[in-house]
C-alpha cells in the first residue's frame, strides 16, 4: 500500500500532464492553470469603490438613428440603397427599444409577444451582404459572430450546434455574458437548409437546423457548459476550484439580433411562377437577371415556404431586404473607394515585401469590365487582380523595386509589361515618378474623405480637424494600407492619451493645464506613432514643467496654462518666460 502512495504523483504534476495533454489534442488555447488545492475565499482586499465600478458598469449603450448609419454604410457599400435603409432602421430600433426599456425598467425587456425585427437578406452572390453586417457590427460596437448554415445540423446529431453561436458570442464579448445579450449573430448560406423537395424521412441537416433555430431567434436559455465544449468544462471545473461553488452560466437570447442571408438560387421561379401564367414551349419566357431582381422584390412568405423553409421559421423573420447585382459601373466605384477592401488588401500584400503599390483609375475600370464578366460580383474583382498581379508579386520581392503603378496595360498584359519593367531602367524611373503623382492625388482623396465622412466623429470625440492632423492621418492610411476608420479610432485614442497627460498635470500641480492644438500636432507627428511615446514624452515635459507649475498655482488661482507648440519643442524655456511673465506682474 504505501508502495502505492509513493507512485502516486503531486497535484501539480497532474495538472502538468492533464494540461500537455490537452494542448496536444485541442491546440494551445487549452491550458489548466492552477489555482491552488482548496477553494479560495472571496478577497475583501480590493477598494469598495473598485467593486461597485464593476456593478455600475453598462453592458449597453446605444444612441445612433437611423439616418446616420446609413450615411456610415453609404462610404462603403456601393448600391443597395433599399437594403441599407431596411437594415439601418430595423437595427437601430431594434437596439435604441433595448436602450429605451433600460431607461425605463432596467431590465431591457420586450412585451411578451412581441416579435423582434430579425432580418433575412436575399442576394445574388459578391453584392457584399456578409460586409454590409460586419459593418453595421463594428460601427454600433456590439458583439457579432457569423456562421455557416451548412455546418449545423439538429441539436443532439453529429455537426455544429446552432446553440454554439450563442457561446461564441459570449467569447466574442470577452466572456461579458451581459454584453453577448445585445449582440448580433449572423448566419450566411441560410438557403441551403431549406427542405430538400425529393427527399424522405428525417433531415437534420436542413429542415432540424431550421426547428433549432427557432428557439434562438424567439427567446430561450442556452447554458455555457456543455459536454461537446472542453473548454467550457475545464472553465467550469476552475471557478469550481476556486471558489467552491457551481456556477450555472446562461444567455437569454431575447434581445440577440438574428440576421440571415443567402443568393437562393431558384427563388425567382417560384415568385414568377405566382406572379404570372408561365408559357409553355417556345413560347415560354426567359428570365433575364434585371428581371429576377425585380422578381426578388415581390417575393412572399409563401414563396419561401414552397422554396422549403417552414412557416414558423419564416415567421420569425419578419424583416426582408433584396440587394442587386453588381454592373460594371459599380464594381469600378468599389475600386476607386479609399475604403476599398479589395484594394487595400492588395496594397498591404505587397508592403510586406517593402514595395508600394498604386492603381490608376484607367486600371480601375479595365479590372471591373474583366471582373463583370466572372458574374460573381464583387468577388470577381479579387479573382482578377489575383490573375493580374500575382507575376508581380511572385518576382518584385526578390528585386529592389520598391514602387509599383498598376496600369491599363499591366491588366491586358502582364507578363509583357514585367519583362519590360525588369530590364527597363528608365520605365523604373517613370513608374516612381508616376507613383509620387498618383501618392499625392491619393493622399489628398484620403484627407477630403475623412474631413467628409469622418469629420463628426472625429470631433464627437474631441479630436479637431486641423490641416497637420488630416494629414498624418491620410499619410498612415496610405504607408500601412489601413481603413480610414480605424486610424480615426487610433488617433482619437492618441488625443486622448494626451488629455489625461493634461488632466495628471493639472492634478498633480492645483493648477489648470491644457495642450494648444498646435502642440497636439507636434506631439502626435512624434514617431513611433503610439500612446507609449506620448506617455513617455508627457512624463519628460512633466518633469520640466513641475517646478513652475506649482509656483503659478500659488500665484494664479483660477488661471489657465495652455502649453503651445513651442513650449513641447522648448520646455524649459517656455516655463521660464512663463512664470518670469507673472511673477513681473
Amino acid at each position: 500500500m504505501s508502495d502505492i502512495k509513493k507512485s502516486l504523483p503531486s497535484q501539480k504534476e497532474l495538472e502538468k500532464e492533464l494540461s500537455d495533454y490537452l494542448s496536444r489534442k485541442y491546440g494551445e488555447q487549452v491550458k489548466i492553470i492552477s489555482t491552488g488545492l482548496f477553494p479560495q475565499a472571496k478577497s475583501d482586499g480590493a477598494p469598495e469603490s473598485a467593486k461597485g465600478d464593476v456593478q455600475k458598469k453598462e453592458p449597453f449603450h446605444f444612441n445612433l438613428n437611423p439616418e446616420e448609419l446609413v450615411a456610415f454604410l453609404d462610404e462603403y457599400v456601393v448600391r443597395q440603397d433599399e437594403a441599407k435603409a431596411v437594415l439601418a432602421t430595423k437595427i437601430c430600433t431594434h437596439f435604441n427599444k433595448i436602450r429605451y426599456m433600460l431607461e425605463r425598467t432596467g431590465l431591457g425587456k420586450t412585451s411578451v409577444g412581441q416579435v423582434k425585427s430579425n432580418v433575412l437578406l436575399v442576394g445574388p452572390t459578391g453584392v457584399g451582404k456578409t460586409y454590409l453586417i460586419k459593418l453595421i457590427a463594428q460601427r454600433l460596437g456590439v458583439p457579432f459572430v457569423k456562421g455557416d448554415a451548412t455546418k449545423f445540423s439538429e441539436t443532439g446529431y453529429v455537426g455544429g450546434d446552432v446553440e454554439d453561436l450563442v457561446r461564441d458570442l459570449v467569447r466574442q464579448a470577452d466572456g461579458d455574458i451581459d454584453r453577448a445579450q445585445y449582440g448580433i449573430i449572423y448566419v450566411d448560406e441560410i438557403d441551403k437548409i431549406a427542405a430538400s423537395q425529393n427527399r424522405l424521412g428525417l433531415d437534420v441537416s436542413r429542415t432540424g437546423v431550421q426547428r433549432a433555430l427557432l428557439k434562438p431567434m424567439e427567446e430561450t436559455e442556452v447554458e455555457l457548459k456543455v459536454p461537446h465544449d472542453p473548454i467550457s468544462q475545464i472553465e467550469a471545473m476552475e471557478h469550481y476550484r476556486a471558489t467552491g461553488k457551481r456556477e450555472k452560466r446562461v444567455v437569454n437570447t431575447r434581445n440577440i439580433l438574428f440576421i440571415m442571408s443567402g443568393a437562393f438560387d431558384g427563388l425567382e421561379a417560384i415568385i414568377k411562377k405566382r406572379t404570372q401564367r408561365q408559357g409553355m414551349g417556345f413560347e415560354g419566357n426567359i428570365t433575364s437577371k434585371d428581371e429576377a431582381v425585380k422578381l426578388l422584390k415581390l417575393v412572399k412568405a409563401e414563396d419561401l415556404i414552397e422554396f422549403g423553409f417552414e412557416s414558423e421559421f419564416v415567421g420569425r423573420l419578419p424583416v426582408l431586404a433584396i440587394l442587386d447585382a453588381l454592373e460594371v459601373e459599380d464594381l469600378y466605384t468599389i475600386l476607386i473607394n479609399p475604403n476599398s477592401a479589395v484594394v487595400v488588401g492588395k496594397k498591404q500584400d505587397f508592403q510586406a515585401y517593402g514595395i508600394s503599390i498604386l492603381f490608376e483609375n484607367e486600371a480601375c475600370r479595365e479590372i471591373a469590365v474583366l471582373a463583370s464578366q466572372e458574374r460573381t460580383g464583387a468577388r470577381g474583382l479579387v479573382s482578377v487582380i489575383e490573375k493580374v498581379l500575382l507575376p508581380f508579386e511572385k518576382k518584385l520581392p526578390s528585386t529592389d523595386i520598391s514602387h509599383l503603378v498598376v496600369t491599363v496595360d499591366m491588366v491586358r498584359q502582364p507578363a509583357a509589361e514585367l519583362g519590360k519593367l525588369l530590364v527597363s531602367a528608365e520605365m523604373r524611373a517613370c513608374v516612381r515618378e508616376r507613383h509620387q503623382e498618383l501618392a499625392g492625388q491619393e493622399q489628398q482623396c484620403l484627407i477630403d474623405f475623412i474631413r467628409r465622412t469622418l469629420g463628426g466623429y472625429l470631433e464627437k470625440h474631441g479630436v479637431e480637424l486641423t490641416p497637420a492632423r488630416l494629414a498624418m492621418m491620410a499619410e498612415q492610411c496610405q504607408q500601412e494600407g489601413a481603413d480610414p476608420l480605424d486610424v480615426c479610432d487610433f488617433f482619437i485614442a492618441l488625443v486622448d492619451e494626451l488629455g489625461k497627460c493634461a488632466k495628471y498635470m493639472t492634478e498633480q500641480c492645483d493648477i489648470s493645464v491644457e495642450f494648444s492644438e498646435d502642440a497636439v500636432d507636434y506631439l502626435l507627428a512624434r514617431k513611433p506613432r503610439s500612446t507609449a511615446t506620448l506617455h513617455i514624452l508627457c512624463e519628460t515635459l512633466y518633469k520640466t514643467f513641475e517646478y513652475g507649475l506649482r509656483l503659478l498655482s500659488q500665484r494664479q488661482e483660477g488661471e489657465k496654462v495652455v502649453i503651445t507648440r513651442e513650449g513641447v519643442e522648448h520646455p524649459a524655456a517656455f516655463i521660464n518666460d512663463y512664470v518670469e511673465s507673472v511673477f513681473k506682474l
